[in-house]
């Protein structure tokens, strides 16, 4: 693994105290109290499925080369779906092995709160991972595809496409938490089952609003999201 994992061992090392993590990132974000202890019972009784941690063998970093019987393929960062995420690339054969960085589908996942601004760092993967020039993709999840350079450009569409959404309803609507923000964004209620996707995903899109200087906090509790510079309600 890449070494810098600590955004899964945190958890398995102590679970109760990343639960409580979430549930004040949830709160501070505007989740109502009501489904909030809802859903903290319920990741309570599901557990986190982990038995033990087993530290990794070797750090998948760059410069490390793993032979096999295709040849060697080259280790490439590519964070931002999470802060450990590493692709490999055999340049002979031009495949590229991209776990979940690109999928079969453009569907888009961060990991919130473990690096400064994960959406940045997405894009610059899929600048890293365009540059190699893959014609074969064997991805983490869906069909193994040849359009390496159009899945790219379809996930790059959809972050600034979100990016803009999210900009665009807290400029015309703001302040607003995230909680606010995620039904707009997404065109549809949270429900149990996108609750915690989405919400990640919408303060991931805030955080690099933040970082660009586009938008601002207001440091409150809830907090509230407005365009930078706006005064406050």
């Amino acid at each position: 693994m890449h070494p810098n994992h600590r955004h899964m061992t945190a958890a398995a090392e102590d679970p109760d105290e990343a639960l409580a993590r979430r549930l004040e990132v949830a709160r501070m974000s505007g989740v109502p109290v009501a489904p909030l202890a809802e859903w903290a019972e319920v990741a309570k009784r599901r557990g986190y499925g982990i038995a033990r941690i087993v530290e990794p063998d070797r750090d998948l970093v760059p410069g490390v080369v793993v032979e096999t019987d295709l040849g060697a393929w080259a280790v490439h960062e590519t964070p931002g779906h999470a802060p450990s995420h590493v692709c490999l690339h055999q340049a002979q054969r031009r495949i590229l092995i991209s776990g979940d960085h690109l999928l079969g589908r453009v569907s888009l996942y961060f990991d919130y709160g473990w690096t400064p601004d994960p959406i940045g760092e997405f894009l610059d993967s899929l600048d890293a991972v365009q540059r190699l020039d893959a014609r074969l993709c064997l991805a983490g999840h869906a069909r193994t595809f040849t359009d390496v350079a159009a899945h790219v450009e379809a996930n790059r569409a959809l972050v600034h496409e979100r990016l803009a959404r999210v900009r665009r309803v807290v400029e015309q609507r703001g302040p607003l938490t995230a909680y606010d923000i995620v039904p707009l964004l997404y065109g549809e209620p949270i429900a149990p089952l996108t609750a915690s996707w989405w919400m990640q995903e919408t303060l991931c899109y805030l955080r690099h609003l933040e970082v660009t200087g586009v938008l601002a906090r207001d440091g409150g509790e809830p907090e509230r999201w407005a365009a930078a510079g706006a005064p406050a309600a």
